[in-house]
């Protein structure tokens, strides 16, 4: 495997696992373990056969054509205002999870530590001070998640190696099948593998090496697929489903983050457990929070066309930061709804458009399409499932939604 392969997977797989794993065996413990693992097959086979169809239209337009781009080439100025509202709504929606997730923790940590702060307060702080590494622009945020990211992958590795001898069979033949339809596991899911947005950026760091870009999206997902396995089989295998502590209080719980890592101190009673298990909940908030903060600062800038220097900073910052940490200081529970709300987006633009974008050059606009070695197989049929599968996950997350 060549370096420039081997750094495109870390990037997927940097990209893929979040913060969002936090709520993972939180959103499906319903299901139990069986359905979890069903549950996330299903997703990352589903958003791979997106990517391959995002890569395809992202191939037919100059290299760093962006989603919004993509959507006006091939669905004219309404998929491109859609996609530029949804998109928006998207990263406001997972800030918004990630502060009001981060502001849980740090309150969590700060009152373990003998320090009394309400949560409100230590989501206005949380933000404060990883705001200002965003502030300093994409080299500060590139060289604290350098580290950070080193951080994260060595503490999960041995985290889940530490919990795996604690897992009770018992606990993983728990839950109902039945609940493989729940909204809410859909989405936190489908939010989960929704890391098709990079593939503009790793496009043109592999030039004309499509053949490895496949593959990095591939391996990358898959390797991010096993992780969530793994990460599910941990945390519902020694979190019992029903009483308290358990994964289904955490579900309607305000504060699922730190009840998980209190849960794992309550029923272990292992103080090295404990640390790593604060150590890794809280650094993928902050690795998530990093780069979601910085991507929706550039998307306003470049949106609004405000450039991010003398007045024009201060002023994208506040826009960036502000109305999440309003709805969070309203919404405590902004963690789980956040992920739900941009489940919807990810559905929309991920699942939906890219089929949408497919059917539209292939067929209508055979001027702007490429036939060729880098069509995804399938034909109007697998775009049809695709657009009917979609419509289906928008419907459930809308319902759930209101």
């Amino acid at each position: 495997m060549n370096s420039k392969l081997f750094g495109g997977i870390l990037l997927v797989i940097g990209t893929t696992i979040g913060a969002g794993i936090l709520a993972l065996p939180v959103a499906t413990a319903q299901l139990g373990f069986a359905g979890s693992v069903l549950l996330l097959i299903g997703c990352w086979a589903l958003m791979t056969a997106c990517s391959y169809l995002f890569l395809e239209v992202n191939l037919w337009l100059p290299a760093n054509s962006n989603l919004i781009s993509m959507a006006g080439a091939t669905l004219g100025k309404p998929g491109q205002m859609i996609s530029w509202v949804f998109y928006l709504l998207l990263l406001y929606s997972i800030i918004s999870a990630y502060i009001a997730g981060g502001g849980d923790l740090f309150h969590y940590l700060m009152v373990t530590h003998g320090m009394s702060i309400s949560t409100g307060a230590a989501s206005i702080l949380f933000t404060s001070l990883l705001g200002v590494v965003v502030y300093g622009g994409i080299k500060v945020v590139d060289y604290a998640n350098r580290f950070l990211m080193f951080g994260k992958m060595g503490s999960f590795v041995l985290l889940v190696l530490m919990l795996f001898p604690f897992v009770f069979a018992g606990n993983l033949s728990g839950g109902e099948f039945k609940h493989i339809a729940s909204p809410t596991s859909i989405m936190v899911t489908a939010v989960a593998f929704g890391s098709a947005m990079i593939i503009p950026s790793l496009r043109s760091y592999f030039g004309e090496d499509v053949k490895s870009l496949r593959k990095a999206i591939f391996i990358g997902g898959f390797v991010s697929l096993l992780c969530y396995i793994a990460w599910d089989m941990a945390i519902m295998g020694i979190v019992p489903l029903d009483g308290s502590p358990g994964l289904k209080e955490m579900l309607h719980s305000a504060n699922s983050n730190s009840a998980l890592v209190s849960a794992l101190t309550v029923l272990l009673q292992k103080p090295v457990v404990t640390l790593f298990a604060k150590f890794f909940t809280s650094i993928c908030m902050a690795t998530s929070f990093l780069s979601i903060g910085l991507c929706l600062s550039d998307f306003l800038s470049d949106g609004l066309k405000v450039k991010k220097q003398g007045l024009g900073k201060p002023f994208i910052f506040a826009l960036t930061f502000l109305p999440p940490v309003t709805v969070v200081l309203f919404y405590p529970d902004a963690f789980i709804r956040g992920l739900n709300y941009a489940g919807i987006s990810i559905v929309l633009l991920l699942v939906l458009f890219p089929p949408l974008m497919v059917w539209r050059g292939r067929y209508h606009r055979q001027e702007l399409a490429q036939q060729g070695a880098h069509q995804i197989r399938g034909g109007k049929l697998m775009l049809a499932v695709l657009v009917v599968l979609a419509s289906l996950m928008m419907g459930m997350g809308v319902e759930s939604a209101l």
